[in-house]
């Protein structure tokens, strides 16, 4: 199969890309490398600027000395935190939430690393972000948000053409009679369902979403406008326990029990397992074929990422990146850039354990 390649994910082996360290980046990198990975695009959570600074700078040394030994290729980081609606934090900082500011977010689309960019559609100077982002080239998205149908259709004006994890922290006809009574409205998941040109993406963990989801999700979008994501947090690869999402410093709780993270009260919170087990989950719970599953962890994000010229199918004139996998599905080998790679995992290398003093 070609390198998978993951347009949403947060950390894995004990460290999250917000850790904002060289080693944290790099063993993230590798773990997820270990299950298919050869493309990634580091995902910020909510946090100060100084932190998404913090991170933006460490992706971005790691990328311009990058090896394979320092795990999957970076193209590009996703601009996902802070600029989520106050009520669809889900299991991020809420303290580090905010509303887009241009000061802001200028500065870190000048610095020509961020390839993928969200921002809930319904909040204040939402369009302005999303023509920034599209002027810059981003895969402009949409995510943490209770838009309204109207809204949705004035993002996608601006350039909006993809909702992140479809059905999680995102507005239903449940969630907007709520907030706006009667009549009912329809909201991102008609929206996405109803635009040929929107796309969306699935945690195909066997946690967030049910087989009847992931099968309904393939129907309506298709191999070419459906991604697979792992969304992943620091607990992949590790034992369960209690870890933060986010910063190390200051990042929000959660709670491994080793197949999902949860949030106190409040949910799931991200996914502890890599794009290997969504490939597997999505082929056995859906009637898509081999090689739609494949399309969806490799082409399709690759497509909508704008790197399928190098990356996403095995061509000739494209990166080498390869992914062989026995007849249950299961990495056996990696190849990047034409070159077998051994990654091994080492916690030593800007891992964490699980905090001890958690209450399972």
């Amino acid at each position: 199969m070609p390198g998978f390649v993951d347009i949403h994910v947060h950390g894995g082996g004990g460290a999250d890309y917000m850790d904002g360290t060289l080693e944290a980046v790099r063993t993230a990198g590798r773990t997820h490398l270990r299950h298919g990975a050869t493309t990634v695009f580091p995902t910020t959570t909510t946090g100060s600027p100084a932190q998404i600074q913090r991170m933006l700078d460490a992706c971005a040394a790691v990328r311009a000395a990058w090896t394979p030994a320092d795990g999957a290729r970076i193209a590009g980081v996703h601009l996902y935190g802070p600029y989520f609606a106050a009520k669809k934090v889900g299991c991020h900082a809420v303290e580090g939430r905010r509303d887009p500011s241009a000061s802001e977010y200028e500065n870190y689309f000048r610095q020509g690393i961020v390839r993928i960019a969200t921002c809930a559609a319904e909040l204040p100077n939402a369009g302005a972000f999303y023509r920034a982002a599209r002027r810059r080239g981003c895969l402009v998205t949409c995510g943490h948000s209770n838009a309204t149908w109207s809204e949705m259709a004035l993002a996608y004006k601006a350039g909006m053409r993809h909702v992140d994890h479809f059905w999680c922290a995102m507005s239903s006809v449940d969630s907007l009679r709520a907030a706006y009574g009667t009549p009912m409205q329809a909201g991102m998941e008609q929206f996405v369902l109803a635009r040929e040109e929107m796309s969306t993406e699935v945690i195909a963990d066997g946690e967030h979403l049910s087989q009847e989801l992931l099968e309904f999700a393939y129907r309506m979008k298709g191999p070419r406008r459906l991604c697979l994501v792992t969304d992943a947090n620091r607990a992949l690869e590790m034992p369960p326990g209690r870890y933060r999402f986010g910063p190390i410093e200051d990042g929000s709780w959660i709670q491994s029990n080793g197949r999902v993270g949860l949030a106190p009260g409040a949910g799931l919170a991200s996914s502890v397992v890599a794009l290997d087990t969504m490939v597997r989950n999505m082929k056995k719970m859906t009637t898509a074929s081999l090689a739609e599953v494949v399309r969806m962890a490799s082409l399709t994000p690759a497509e909508r990422a704008g790197i399928a010229d190098q990356v996403g199918s095995l061509e000739a004139g494209k990166l080498a990146d390869i992914v062989l996998l026995d007849r249950q599905l299961r990495v056996r080998r990696v190849f990047v850039g034409g070159e077998e790679v051994t990654v091994g995992r080492d916690l030593s290398c800007g891992g964490v354990k699980p905090d001890q003093s958690a209450t399972p």
